[in-house]
């Protein structure tokens, strides 16, 4: 295995040759976390043949801790909160909502720029391949696998292209299955493993989202020429 990824849309190939036990399952969704997850995700559902389309999550900062997150808010109505840290951090309830309210526009300013107006597919009951462009702490992810559980998946399984290990293991128990290409130690950062990481911009999130829409569309009309 090399060192480094070239960049995120290799890192989708490489993680899409260990999924294809997923291919052309007509209940099997990939779920990517924007922006960065969006081209890793792309390569993953072209490779299998399944939808693609995009699971927002805004995290609920503390005020006066911006970074320590109190709960987040995601697709499809979800709202977690952090029970444990609030006992330990009691935070009067208009507070969580003014952050959730102004957490809520950015959540929806992104839905119309990624998705515009066609809604979530129904994850009830599927497996949904969750993605990301990298793990360092996890609290992301683990936010976003909560909200999505809500929304009751058969299978979550979480697929990215480099975590630290010890993130890993605290995942490996809240999830169905988890694919990882590199588990370096010490990690330094998500950047760091990649030649190339140039931050993914709305425009690129949506032209992929739009692209992998158009794509079942584009094989009908090839298959019957």
């Amino acid at each position: 295995m090399k060192s480094r990824l070239r960049d995120r849309t290799e890192g989708g190939r490489l993680l899409a040759g260990q999924l294809m036990k997923f291919a052309h399952r007509p209940d099997v969704l990939v779920l990517a976390l924007p922006r960065g997850g969006v081209p890793v995700a792309y390569e993953i559902a072209t490779a299998l043949g399944v939808p693609l389309d995009v699971f927002i999550v805004r995290k609920l900062g503390v005020p006066s801790q911006p970074e320590l997150a109190m709960g987040a808010i995601a697709t499809g109505g979800v709202r977690v909160l952090n029970e444990e840290l609030l006992r330990h951090l009691p935070i009067p309830d208009e507070v969580i909502e003014t952050v959730a309210a102004r957490e809520q526009q950015e959540l929806e300013r992104r839905e119309r720029a990624y998705r515009g107006h066609r809604p979530l597919p129904d994850v009830t009951g599927r497996t949904v391949i969750l993605v990301d462009d990298g793990i360092a702490t996890g609290t992301s992810l683990r936010a976003a696998v909560d909200a999505l559980r809500q929304l009751q998946p058969a299978q979550i399984i979480v697929a990215v292209p480099v975590a630290p290990p010890s993130t890993c293991r605290k995942l490996q128990g809240q999830v169905d299955e988890l694919f990882c290409l590199f588990t370096p130690e010490p990690f330094l950062s998500v950047g760091y493993w990649y030649e190339d990481f140039t931050p993914t911009t709305d425009e690129e999130v949506s032209d992929l989202i739009e692209r992998a829409a158009r794509q079942p569309d584009e094989g009908k009309a090839e298959a019957g020429a």
